[in-house]
């Protein structure tokens, strides 16, 4: 029940689900998603950490990149939250809004 407590836990912020919903689109790196969200690097960072940690994403490093996705070694229970994430904030305005800004971000106009 530990494991299943991390997961409830790191879901529990609006910010690391919106995280979910833009790694949904693609791939990303942290200055992707610090641009999308409009927060600072160290908070974002602390929110992959904790989403990492659930075993929600994974980090994997290309080249000078790291990039975040959805974690594609999950648990069964994992992968049962993850495939009913995707199904759920269907039509939410608030939702839409980042995952748009995840279709638009690029790593080339911000990372420098």
């Amino acid at each position: 029940m530990k494991n299943e407590l991390k997961v409830f836990k790191a879901l529990s912020d609006k910010n690391r689900l919106r995280i979910i919903k833009m790694l949904e689109v693609k791939p990303m790196c942290v200055c992707e998603i610090t641009a999308a969200l409009n927060l600072a690097p160290s908070t974002v960072s602390k929110h992959l950490s904790l989403l990492n940690d659930a075993g929600l994403i994974q980090d994997i490093k290309r080249g000078k990149w790291v990039n975040y996705s959805l974690a594609s070694m999950a648990s069964h229970f994992v992968r049962d939250i993850l495939r009913l994430i995707s199904r759920s904030f269907i039509n939410d305005t608030e939702i839409e809004v980042y995952i748009t800004r995840a279709k638009t971000v690029d790593r080339a106009d911000i990372c420098q």
